[in-house]
């Protein structure tokens, strides 16, 4: 019996992988894309079937409205963030509802902004254009707090800075880097009266959240990772109650109260919920596929796919170490399942070459520069024997130095 066998044959969600069209061999780049389900596809072919039948009138009719489709999905997200649905906008794109935050909740009183020396770029061009655009410079007012040498965050440290400073924070949740989970209640609890807004995208639909509970202030995040939406879905922003009254920085007709949306008054009404904070009209085939995908998700529950997920990425720790360990690869994602999200990243010289090398042969992780190749077992759809097959194929590969065979690549995302 393989390692992986009697894990297989305990999981209990097990059978939503036929739920989802899965690509020959074994994906584990769930973290950049999920993958299709049927429920989403038919979100999608429903939404086509409106315009094709009832144009305008498919906003106002039909199974699942246009018009209402953000709020729909709202209903549906709520519960993986632990909040409720008027808390949540679902629209935009993720980059813009960090510039939403910024432009909402950044000003005089919050002159500077920290952040995290492993953020997701976009997130540090978002930061660096709102302080251009309101009279700061990155120099002056962006601090930036580096990863130790083991290449994780200490929260006491972030802690510290952000207390420090009259500041708005963005932080990652998960660092999209090294996996590491960051304790949300913790930080934001920790810096009393400092705005903290948390990049959520590597943890919804991997990690509960439980945001009104743990008092966390602002969070946004996209819905193509682990909420499977599809590429370009929906992204989503969340903010806390006591924050709402606040007019958005970025105003849009969609942020309107929608009883009077249809007013076309010259003066802005906002929704009383966190809807005030859309702007432009809802991307309809990017929301319906994800109104479907998170029909899945809330089938499955999160607390056990956070459950499945924290036992594939011991797996993939165990294994790896056991199986790679004499090749020289490494491993930064933390031990202990309350501080690790949903990958595990290894370490080698060749991670690029090597990421090449597993496509190849049919598995399908990623590469982060300088040197992380990141496997991110979805629950819904990715089994233990799969993730055994991943660490048993490049374990052949270093044994072969087959990666050596490969040409250089300007491509770095391999």
């Amino acid at each position: 019996m393989t390692p992986a066998a009697p894990l297989d044959a305990a999981d209990e969600l097990a059978g939503f992988a036929a739920a989802f069209s899965k690509p020959p061999g074994v994906y584990l780049d769930g973290n950049s894309l999920g993958l299709l389900c049927h429920a989403a596809e038919a979100s999608l072919r429903e939404a086509v079937e409106a315009w094709r039948t009832l144009a305008i009138r498919g906003w106002t009719e039909g199974a699942e409205p246009w018009f209402g489709m953000a709020r729909a999905a709202a209903v549906r997200l709520a519960p993986l963030l632990g909040c409720e649905p008027a808390d949540v906008m679902v629209g935009n794109s993720t980059t813009v509802n960090l510039h939403q935050i910024l432009a909402t909740f950044r000003g005089p009183e919050r002159p500077f902004v920290v952040i995290d020396g492993t953020h997701f770029p976009t997130d540090r061009y978002a930061v660096e254009s709102n302080l251009r655009l309101t009279g700061g410079t990155p120099d002056e007012h962006l601090i930036v707090v580096p990863p130790e040498p083991d290449r994780l965050l200490d929260e006491e440290r972030l802690v510290l800075e952000v207390a420090e400073h009259p500041c708005l924070a963005v932080l990652p949740s998960v660092v999209y880097t090294t996996g590491q989970l960051l304790d949300m209640k913790l930080v934001t609890g920790a810096v009393g009266g400092t705005l903290v807004a948390w990049d959520c995208s590597h943890s919804a639909g991997v990690v509960p959240h439980r945001f009104r509970d743990d008092g966390i202030d602002l969070a946004f995040g996209c819905g193509y990772k682990y909420l499977n939406g599809g590429p370009g879905a929906a992204a989503w922003l969340y903010v806390h109650p006591r924050l709402r009254d606040r007019l958005p920085g970025l105003a849009g007709w969609f942020g309107s109260a929608p009883a009077r949306q249809f007013e076309m008054a010259a003066a802005f009404h906002p929704a009383a919920d966190a809807g005030r904070f859309g702007i432009g009209t809802p991307h309809v085939f990017s929301l319906a596929p994800l109104l479907g995908a998170l029909r899945v998700l809330g089938d499955a529950g999160i607390d056990r796919i956070r459950a499945k997920s924290v036992a594939q990425t011991r797996f993939l720790l165990d294994y790896g170490r056991e199986r790679l360990g004499r090749f020289g690869v490494g491993v930064v994602t933390p031990d202990d399942p309350a501080r690790r999200g949903g990958h595990v990243t290894f370490t080698h010289p060749d991670a690029a070459k090597l990421s090449r090398a597993l496509r190849a042969r049919g598995v399908v992780p990623d590469f982060r520069p300088p040197d992380m190749l990141r496997f991110a077992p979805a629950p819904l759809y990715t089994s233990f024997a799969e993730c055994q097959a991943a660490v048993d194929t490049l374990e052949t590969i270093l044994s072969d130095n087959a990666h050596h065979e490969l040409a250089d690549a300007d491509d770095l995302v391999t």
